[in-house]
């Protein structure tokens, strides 16, 4: 039901005066009405209230927001169901039905204009029924908020990019904080190195100087006895102390202790000595290094979280030295070892960790790999691991930085890690390394 047809007439006091009876027309609520429909910013229409939802009414500012005449759209039966667009179609019409119920409904969609671009418009729709409640029309309003949803689009994105920010902020903040830890772990490291290995070094000295006074006052006590061999009353009461003592058993055990307290003390001074090895003490530039040096000294250090668990089995080619960041390397090499730990179920597990090289030369590169035969990765987990704060380990049980860290590590070396695991059959971590990394050449190489 289309509005008449009408003319606009001129204020001008110039312009000829206009018949009275088309004044009045142009003064009619009609008239009136029909001005207000085609200039409102929204689109107004009607359409039946049955399923096909046909227009039969279209103002005429449609032509001006969307560029079709509204005799084209009224024509067309499937003129608005065709025009949205194919993804927000479905939710539309899985739920247009609701307006017989609810009265009203209000959607935002994208809809195809003349040139074929998408224009999203808020439609807001409502059922009108007669004296009896029967539905007569729907009666809908269409209003371009393209300009509203670019800015949305905008905020959103903004906000996902200071989500990021933070995101990295966050991740810069923890390894400065990793960074600062192994820094104090490398300060108590030079701290116990010099407070244990002096006493270390006197008892162990103590300890050379005891054995060779036990083998001189044993060696005595046999001559004692071959000098008293010709006189058999002596001779006697030297056996009765001998055989009162048990010397023969003290002869034997004194050299396993002053034997067992010497590795003893070969112990402490290697686990301080794998301590400054792994945190590097002061180092801090570019250097060369050996990289199972510093896979032994990890082990050393992280023994207490494997030994009850799993053995470790070693498969190391030759490497060439490597430049790189060795302390940070040893913390990739902890994190490792320490999850193919946590990853093992049950006693009797096996770590095994392999490395090898690929190329030759300064161009070359060598590989670390660290293997379990643990509960394995979910699929759907692999893609997330390197994640910061990303953990499977139950709560409180892992920060999630490990192997982020690791990754950021790695890649600063110039290198990659990859991964693969199989549920059920274990988890191999593979670290790529070149032999020389580009980023070594910006600092000078520390003698």
């Amino acid at each position: 039901m289309q509005f008449d047809e009408f003319e606009l007439f001129s204020s001008d006091a110039s312009a000829p005066r206009a018949a009275p009876a088309a004044a009045a027309e142009a003064t009619s609520p009609l008239v009136r009405l029909q001005y207000l429909v085609d200039n409102t910013p929204a689109i107004i229409y009607c359409t039946v209230p049955s399923g096909d939802f046909k227009m039969t009414f279209v103002s005429n500012n449609a032509f001006n927001v969307l560029g079709y005449r509204p005799e084209q759209m009224v024509a067309d039966p499937n003129f608005w169901f065709d025009h949205i667009h194919p993804d927000d179609a479905p939710n539309i019409f899985s739920s247009l039905a609701l307006i017989f119920t609810e009265g009203q409904r209000a959607y935002e969609y994208r809809f195809r204009i003349h040139d074929g671009s998408y224009l999203w418009m808020h439609d807001s729709l409502r059922l009108i029924r007669d004296e009896k409640g029967a539905p007569l029309e729907v009666i809908g309003s269409l209003t371009d908020i393209t300009q509203r949803k670019l800015m949305e689009e905008a905020l959103q994105a903004r906000g996902i990019e200071q989500q990021q920010l933070i995101g990295e902020l966050r991740s810069a903040h923890e390894q400065l904080l990793q960074s600062e830890k192994m820094a104090s772990i490398g300060q108590l490291a030079a701290g116990i190195a010099h407070e244990i290995n002096n006493p270390v070094g006197f008892v162990n000295s103590n300890m050379s100087s005891l054995k060779n006074y036990v083998g001189t006052l044993l060696g005595v006590i046999d001559k004692y006895e071959q000098a008293a061999a010709p006189h058999p009353n002596l001779a006697a009461q030297l056996a009765a102390l001998r055989s009162q003592a048990d010397l023969e058993f003290l002869k034997e055990d004194v050299t396993d202790l002053v034997r067992e307290s010497m590795d003893g003390l070969k112990r402490v001074k290697d686990i301080v000595q794998a301590l400054k090895d792994f945190s590097h003490v002061g180092e801090t530039e570019w250097q060369v290094a050996d990289l199972h040096h510093g896979l032994d000294s990890t082990l050393t250090i992280v023994s207490n979280e494997i030994k009850y668990k799993a053995r470790v089995d070693k498969a190391y080619g030759v490497l060439p030295p490597v430049t790189c960041l060795a302390s940070q390397l040893n913390q990739v090499f902890m994190n490792l070892l320490v999850n193919a730990a946590h990853a093992l179920r049950d006693q009797g597990g096996v770590i095994t960790i392999r490395t090898g090289t690929t190329g030759s030369g300064a161009d070359g590169w060598v590989w670390i790999e660290v293997g379990d035969n643990g509960v394995g990765i979910e699929q759907a987990n692999l893609k997330r691991i390197f994640e910061p704060f990303f953990t499977t380990k139950p709560v409180g049980s892992g920060t999630g930085l490990g192997l982020s860290l690791s990754y950021g590590i790695v890649n600063r070396h110039g290198g990659r890690i990859d991964v693969a695991s199989v549920v059920g059959k274990g988890t191999r971590f593979t670290v790529h390394l070149p032999v020389r990394p580009p980023q070594s050449l910006e600092t000078p190489a520390k003698a």
